[in-house]
């Protein structure tokens, strides 16, 4: 009878058997499935079975996992194409310019020269079509406004290319999911732009969150004072600049005189191009409590503000969300505030003076946070109290995290299968603020029960010509 062995001694085995050209091939594909951890049944013939595999080229194990279709020399550097240069673009560049810069693509011509002046060997596009045809390209970093993010990012990986992608990830639910089960079926390595994700301060408040310090976890309130808003679409055109390629800024969205309010930057205070503050900031913030809470899918959202307006966001915003009991976790009520308004334990001073930041509130204390420092409140409550010790790695930085894994088939932290579900309950928030109304959710459906309102938010209509 022929007894099961595991993973990791059948890739060693098969190691022992490779040919010097094969070996870092094998070595590549040997790494992905120690790392997946199951365990199989192989036959004493596997040895034969390899060599006859190898004789005939990789090519089966290749097929069957896409995203080993290609293996890398030790230190070898990706190729990767850049969409959107500028602004956050030109941050994400900066950060991966340690690899191969093959190809720059942007709306606006200015901002392709000087991005060109630092990669002169790249091919420069204005059409990110065209660039997802250049075939040396192994990856793209997507930094554009969000309306155009699932066409671009769904392009590439149609195309078999690994996706780093700006939050929140999408510009609507549905594109969102899209985006998440594409790269789930493609088996493409991607990671949403949460830098703050790899910062060591969030990594303890996730452990003392789990450790129990301060009990169970009933609610979360989250806020930043940042806004994106405006009033209304301008009343009148303005002549296209020469250096913008304003029907390609536009992309999917429905057309419009182009007009300098905008662009380069306010195009998140519109509804048809962004979601205001709670769709630029919260996946940053948001991403503390669902990492630390391990969160699903909301049941109900509901949202409060100023007049709903048709065309811009609003300059203030409160979001509640609620989410059901899971894995031994109590139900929690988690709220969002932004545009100034903020949790009522700051009036009630309950709190020290603090900027943005996310408040857990427990049964026995709270733990106050932003991005670089934590406290435990009340502080007399947890004098003495000694953290527990670091159980979370240390990342080796957001933007290599995703180019390692590029690599190695590795895994990222923030992946679309975890930033998903994030981006998605953000922007749900938007939804039910423009509808008015509570919002039942079917995650599984994609639906908000008894609210067809919400059906042309959730999935808008492209234009015509444009498709993900």
């Amino acid at each position: 009878m022929t007894q099961p062995i595991t993973l990791k001694g059948w890739a060693q085995d098969s190691l022992s058997i490779a040919t010097g050209r094969n070996t870092h091939l094998l070595r590549a594909i040997c790494t992905q499935l120690v790392r997946e951890a199951h365990i199989v049944s192989i036959y004493p013939n596997r040895r034969r079975f390899l060599q006859q595999s190898f004789l005939t080229g990789a090519g089966f194990w290749l097929a069957s996992d896409p995203a080993m279709a290609r293996s890398y020399r030790a230190n070898e550097k990706l190729n990767l194409g850049i969409v959107g240069v500028a602004g956050r673009g030109g941050d994400n560049l900066r950060e991966v310019s340690s690899q191969n810069i093959v190809a720059l693509c942007d709306i606006d011509d200015n901002n392709l020269a000087e991005a060109g002046k630092a990669f002169p060997d790249a091919k420069i596009y204005s059409d990110f079509r065209k660039m997802m045809e250049q075939k040396d390209i192994d990856a793209v970093v997507v930094s554009t406004p969000d309306h155009t993010h699932a066409v671009v990012a769904s392009l590439a990986l149609h195309a078999g290319k690994h996706v780093y992608c700006e939050k929140p990830l999408a510009h609507s639910v549905w594109e969102v999911r899209h985006l998440t089960e594409l790269a789930r079926k493609q088996k493409r390595v991607t990671q949403m732009g949460t830098q703050i994700h790899a910062e060591s301060n969030y990594r303890r408040v996730v452990e003392i969150i789990r450790s129990g310090a301060i009990g169970d976890i009933g609610e979360v309130h989250v806020w930043a004072d940042r806004v994106w808003s405006g009033s209304g679409r301008p009343p009148e055109s303005a002549p296209v600049p020469p250096n913008i390629h304003w029907d390609l800024w536009l992309g999917p969205a429905q057309e419009r005189p182009y007009n300098p309010a905008y662009l380069p930057f306010t195009w998140r205070g519109f509804w048809e191009f962004g979601n205001g503050t709670l769709g630029d900031m919260a996946c940053h913030h948001m991403d503390l409590p669902f990492w630390a809470l391990e969160l699903g899918s909301p049941t109900t959202v509901r949202a409060e503000g100023p007049p709903v307006s048709l065309e811009t966001t609003p300059a203030w915003l409160i979001a509640h969300y609620e989410f059901a009991a899971a894995n031994g976790k109590p139900p929690l009520n988690l709220h969002w505030y932004n545009g100034g308004k903020r949790p009522q334990y700051f009036a009630d001073g309950v709190l020290p003076a603090w900027g943005d930041g996310t408040l857990f509130v427990g049964s026995k204390g709270m733990l106050l946070a932003d991005y670089g420092r934590h406290v435990l409140l009340p502080e007399k409550d947890f004098v003495g109290y000694v953290p527990p010790a670091p159980t979370i790695p240390d990342s080796i930085g957001h933007h290599k995290e995703w180019i390692e894994a590029c690599k190695t088939g590795g895994p990222t932290t923030c992946n679309f299968d975890y930033s998903g579900n994030l981006a998605e309950t953000v922007l749900l928030g938007c939804v039910a603020y423009r509808v008015g109304q509570q919002i039942e959710w079917d995650a599984r459906h994609l639906k908000a029960k008894h609210c067809r309102e919400a059906d042309a938010i959730l999935k808008p209509h492209f234009r015509a010509g444009w498709k993900v």
